[in-house]
């Protein structure tokens, strides 16, 4: 080969290399170079997407939680998400910040077997800073849960909120300090599966069922949305969102119960409760909840060009 030849070779190959480098750089602008955008997912069962498969606690954390379908609805806001799942079964605001190790993970979630869940996802929020796009909490559940088995269930939620502040005042300060002050931070709390007692053929259930809309309207989540408050994190209120507060005069069919109050329904169509006495979503159940989130996301506003005017 000619050495003119050659010089032409080479030239076309580095053409060819720089015209395919440009265009796959204008068609994929998130290159292996761009940064991953986290979204870190803290806290109970509920974070680390646990689904019953029978009665009696049968069951298995899946990729059906809402962490895991956030990720496809927040992407029409502009979101495009990496899911950091350190949540884990039984968790409860003292444990999260206790205890080390986690025995029931999230599917595909970090392992921490030296350390808290707390310890674990403030040292991933602070290692990768300018990464994390969200974070969110689920976490105080387990904290009031036994209370449905006391004589005083009130006086039992009310005991439990005071425990629940103390540890959540030490909790979301530090995920703040370690993911930043401009990380969005969404707090949840949750559907009110004990309406689903509703349909048991037990007077106590019912009652209960019946109290439950007031230990979450006046204790549980004021308490929860004040702590999210105090750091500059946004609550999500599943508990209403969810119909919980319907009043009982409104009822509907629901096969095999028949009529029911139009708040009990819901329980029974998005949770697995009136089915297992179990308080984990259904599939659907998950998916409203990341719905949830989603909305609660600010639209992503897309850089713009060199000289082009903000919108």
């Amino acid at each position: 080969m000619t050495r003119r030849r050659l010089a032409w070779t080479a030239g076309l190959l580095l053409a060819l290399t720089f015209g395919l480098a440009a265009c796959g750089s204008a068609a994929n602008p998130r290159s292996a170079t761009t940064p991953a955008h986290y979204y870190v997912s803290v806290g109970d069962s509920y974070a680390a997407g646990f689904q019953p498969t029978g009665p009696h606690g049968k069951g298995h954390d899946t990729t059906n939680g809402y962490a895991y379908q956030l990720v496809g609805l927040a992407a029409p806001r502009g979101y495009h998400l990496t899911v950091v799942n350190f949540g884990c079964d039984g968790a409860t605001t003292q444990s999260l910040l206790d205890e080390k190790g986690c025995q029931h993970r999230a599917p595909d979630g970090p392992t921490y077997p030296d350390e808290t869940q707390a310890a674990a996802a403030e040292q991933f929020l602070a290692a990768h800073r300018g990464q994390v796009d969200l974070v969110t909490v689920s976490i105080g559940g387990n904290d009031v849960t036994s209370c449905a088995k006391s004589t005083d269930p009130i006086s039992c939620v009310a005991g439990a909120i005071t425990v629940i502040k103390t540890q959540l005042g030490v909790l979301l300060p530090a995920l703040r300090a370690a993911a930043g002050p401009d990380v969005k931070i969404i707090g949840l709390t949750y559907p009110d599966v004990i309406l689903g007692g509703y349909v048991s053929t037990s007077s106590s259930a019912r009652g209960l069922a019946t109290l439950s809309t007031t230990a979450f309207k006046s204790l549980i989540n004021p308490a929860l949305q004040a702590q999210y408050a105090a750091i500059g994190a946004t609550f999500v209120d599943v508990t209403a969102a969810t119909g919980a507060y319907l009043p009982f005069t409104e009822t509907t069919d629901l096969p095999p119960y028949g009529s029911i109050p139009t708040a009990v329904a819901k329980v029974c169509e998005l949770t697995y409760y009136c089915q297992y006495q179990d308080i984990h979503p259904r599939t659907v159940g998950y998916r409203d909840i990341a719905g949830l989130i989603a909305a609660a996301l600010p639209p992503v506003t897309p850089p713009t060009a060199p000289g082009e005017p903000l919108s």
